[in-house]
């Protein structure tokens, strides 16, 4: 038994394709995984210090420039330009009561906001959910391919089965190491996802407070 090796040695173009797409599914997830480690600990670091020097500025626009300086992935500024902003004249938006618009602008910059910080959450998923599968089918392909070729080549025997059909295990596994990964990622950020919307929901409210007091 040759692993891998030799399950790409023995296969042919299905079982060959399946072993790739594991591969580049494998790499695209850690791709995303360590892309999002760097943005989401930039965010959560971000928030706070941003919303800490927000409150601690003496008015609005040094407070804004404080907040956008210490937010690198730029959450905050949205919020507090929905916060500044007003409705065009003469529109739907315009006839609805003050606090109404408010509240709309800010719940449109806070949901921009998690849709920046949830990129890549769908595919983790993804590859998490389909990876076990892909690998179960590169398996059973496997030993299909194996026993085929074994059925032509006269007896057959335990030993001339095992080497074939325990390479074509390995697909299995393959497909377990690249989902698993993947889920933990996946249920890690969305803690640290679930975190940062709760610092950006408390300061939209807090800002929704204090535009209105003005």
């Amino acid at each position: 038994m040759d692993g891998l090796a030799g399950f790409w040695a023995q296969s042919d173009a299905i079982g060959r394709t399946v072993a790739a797409l594991l591969l580049l599914m494998s790499i695209g997830a850690w791709v995303v995984i360590l892309w999002k480690v760097w943005v989401l600990r930039r965010a959560r670091r971000g928030l706070v210090e941003g919303i800490a020097a927000f409150w601690e500025a003496p008015d609005l626009a040094q407070a804004s420039a404080r907040a956008a300086a210490l937010d690198p992935e730029g959450l905050l500024r949205p919020l507090i330009d929905a916060a500044a902003a007003s409705a065009p004249a003469g529109t739907l938006q315009d006839r609805a009561q003050p606090g109404d618009q408010l509240t709309r602008r800010l719940r449109d910059a806070l949901h921009r906001a998690l849709a920046h910080l949830q990129t890549g959450q769908v595919f983790l998923a993804s590859v998490g959910s389909t990876a076990p599968f892909i690998g179960l089918f590169g398996t059973v392909w496997g030993i299909y391919h194996a026993l085929l070729g074994l059925g032509t080549g006269g007896a057959i025997s335990i030993e001339r089965i095992a080497g074939p059909v325990g390479e074509a295990l390995v697909m299995t596994a393959a497909g377990l190491a690249v989902a698993i990964p993947a889920v933990l990622a996946y249920n890690l950020f969305g803690k640290w996802v679930g975190a940062c919307e709760a610092e950006l929901e408390g300061f939209a409210h807090d800002l929704r407070g204090l535009a209105l007091a003005s």
